[in-house]
């Protein structure tokens, strides 16, 4: 019997519950996976707690990435066919869409060939974290090889892919992080200078990792009053995205206590995922870096089953992970 995970009122993980289900069948344009592996995002966290961009309409589900085998297809679909592998991409609103099942649908143009030399696992940790980095680094052309850019909250899924989004493009990553256990892992991942910024100045460390110049891009998930002194670490002309709300505090506008030469914006994935040709240039350019060795997903842990999921959101949570979370689903 088909299985998916919903939730009738927005809390902890404790308000998600594990139903049976009818069947789904795909509409037009859209696809019914058999779902193998689902990545975990603190997007879905927030949706679940009724904090993301968009409140969820209830009863809901929910879920942005998975890796599975197309079931059957809707009309006017040619592009995949069932039996075929495919990975999801954050394509679509999850009041509408959810990947969190055995059996789910999702807009044929929210599906991506899986890569043949990746598990499922590792399928549906890939797209959301390098999707996001490649659209806030390298869509725009603002970064340049030889310039430093700073990642904030590095161990994250997204910033472990950031690292490695910004060797590919001949940038100097310095990575920080709170405490100095995941030091090891950022500089592993390939980043050229690990600030810990529990024990460390930042603003001093950054200064002699650049020589003075400064960086040429923040990419921060925080927000929050921190941008100021962010901002304090960008060159003039540099540039600060920040693409989460970790800290719900307001955020001030950065440079407005220095007057520095420096612009801001937010960023969402959701920019590449819903414009047609942005995602086949993020999509060539994730896989190119996938073949060739560039790109590689990490794996925090993994949880077996759907029954597992409100630990696995309970993890998800903790702040103690490093890389993706993934749940497996046998049902």
């Amino acid at each position: 019997m088909p299985r998916t995970v919903v939730f009738e009122s927005v809390g902890g993980p404790e308000v998600l519950a594990v139903c049976e289900c009818v069947l789904p069948e795909p509409g037009p344009g859209g696809l019914r996976l058999r779902v193998a592996a689902i990545g975990l995002n603190r997007a879905e966290a927030l949706f679940r707690a009724g904090t993301y961009l968009e409140r969820p309409r209830l009863p809901a589900t929910l879920g942005y990435e998975a890796s599975g085998t197309v079931e059957a297809v809707g009309e006017g679909v040619t592009a995949f066919v069932p039996g075929r592998r495919v990975d999801t991409v954050p394509a679509f609103s999850q009041n509408d869409y959810g990947v969190y099942g055995t059996h789910v649908l999702v807009p044929a143009r929210a599906a991506v060939p899986h890569p043949e030399h990746l598990t499922p696992v590792q399928g549906a940790a890939v797209w959301m974290a390098y999707l996001t980095a490649y659209g806030a680094l390298a869509e725009d052309g603002h970064l340049r090889p030889g310039d430093h850019v700073l990642i904030t909250a590095a161990a994250s899924g997204v910033g472990l892919a950031a690292i490695r989004t910004a060797r590919r493009l001949g940038v100097h990553p310095i990575a920080t992080t709170r405490t100095r256990v995941k030091a090891r892992h950022l500089l592993d991942a390939g980043a050229g200078a690990v600030v810990v910024t529990g024990e460390e100045d930042l603003l001093a460390r950054v200064e002699a990792v650049t020589a003075g110049r400064g960086v040429r891009t923040v990419f921060d998930p925080v927000a929050g009053p921190g941008v100021l002194a962010l901002a304090r670490t960008l060159a003039p002309g540099g540039r600060l995205i920040v693409y989460g709300r970790l800290d719900p505090r307001d955020t001030p506008l950065p440079g407005q206590d220095t007057f520095a030469p420096v612009t801001s914006r937010f960023f969402s994935m959701h920019e590449v995922t819903r414009d047609d040709e942005r995602l086949r240039r993020a999509h060539a350019f994730v896989t190119a870096g996938l073949a060739d060795g560039s790109f590689t997903p990490v794996i925090d842990r993994v949880f077996e089953g759907l029954d597992a999921v409100a630990e696995a959101h309970r993890h998800l949570e903790s702040g103690t992970r490093i890389g993706k979370i993934v749940l497996t689903v046998r049902d």
